[in-house]
């Protein structure tokens, strides 16, 4: 009997933290959703209030239209395609170079003295300045996007590398040690997972300066692109384009978030186990 009990109440219990879960993902959902109405309904209504012309801040409808002309029929998809491969491609180089590295520079004092002040003061330049050396050197085809992108998102996974490495538990390394493990062996199995949940933060942190690099690169000099489309819409006061190439990029850098943040839940799995939710 008080086994039949006490299965009951687990089975409760159970449907409980199921329940409760369930309504979570729901919230993460509807909260958002009532936060972007909210928005839309204070844009329309401040707009119509106080009459603002079309060419300093357009009505809803417009924008709207622009997007369906856009995806819909078509026209945008050149430029958003443009834009999402030199991220993309820019993305993967920047990141990948940021993780060799930091993680080259955490395991060796020596290679930090030589590098470590080059970073800084490359970091320190603004990227703005530097755009059009890169796309003399470059040229004004996708390359020198690349590079742009590649540049911007580089600093914050690097720094977030180091940090995490150099962050590993003495008593881990040491546990290896005296196992007699390789230094190869202990740099992956404890310290590149010891810094896992750092480097997945820095990957999203570098999604969204991959796209400011992609648009600054597209303001410079290019012929396609979500930038190109919103350097040429300001100079015919097209604010509906504006606010339609702007929104394509929003869309882009929450999709490419959630991207990470979902494989950092699936790869950092034990952050969770500990109690740590990896968003």
């Amino acid at each position: 009997m008080s086994d039949h009990v006490s299965a009951q109440s687990v089975s409760l219990r159970n449907d409980t933290v199921g329940r409760q879960l369930n309504m979570e993902k729901l919230t993460t959902v509807i909260y958002p959703c009532i936060t972007f109405i909210a928005l839309l309904v204070i844009w329309e209504g401040s707009v119509t209030l106080f009459r603002v012309p079309d060419y300093i801040f357009p009505h809803i409808m417009p924008v709207l239209r622009v997007l369906y002309a856009g995806y819909v029929e078509g026209e945008m998809y050149p430029h958003l395609a443009y834009t999402l491969k030199s991220t993309l491609i820019g993305y993967s180089l920047g990141c990948t170079l940021a993780i060799i590295i930091g993680a080259s520079l955490a395991e060796s004092r020596t290679f930090e003295k030589f590098v470590f002040p080059l970073i800084i003061a490359l970091q320190s330049t603004p990227k703005v300045a530097v755009a059009p050396l890169i796309m003399i050197w470059c040229g004004y085809g996708i390359s020198s996007k690349i590079v742009m992108v590649a540049t911007m998102c580089f600093f914050p996974l690097f720094v977030n590398t180091v940090t995490g490495i150099r962050q590993t538990d003495p008593a881990m390394v040491n546990m290896m040690r005296a196992f007699s493990a390789p230094g190869w062996l202990t740099f992956y199995r404890v310290k590149i997972f010891g810094a896992a949940g750092h480097i997945f933060a820095g990957l999203q942190i570098s999604i969204v300066f991959a796209l400011l690099g992609a648009v600054v690169g597209e303001f410079v000099g290019a012929a396609s692109g979500l930038g190109w489309l919103i350097q040429s819409a300001m100079v015919s006061f097209n604010t509906p384009m504006m606010f339609a190439a702007i929104l394509s990029l929003i869309v882009l850098g929450l999709v490419g978030t959630a991207i990470v943040r979902f494989i950092h839940r699936r790869v950092v799995f034990w952050e969770r186990s500990s109690g740590t939710t990896a968003h």
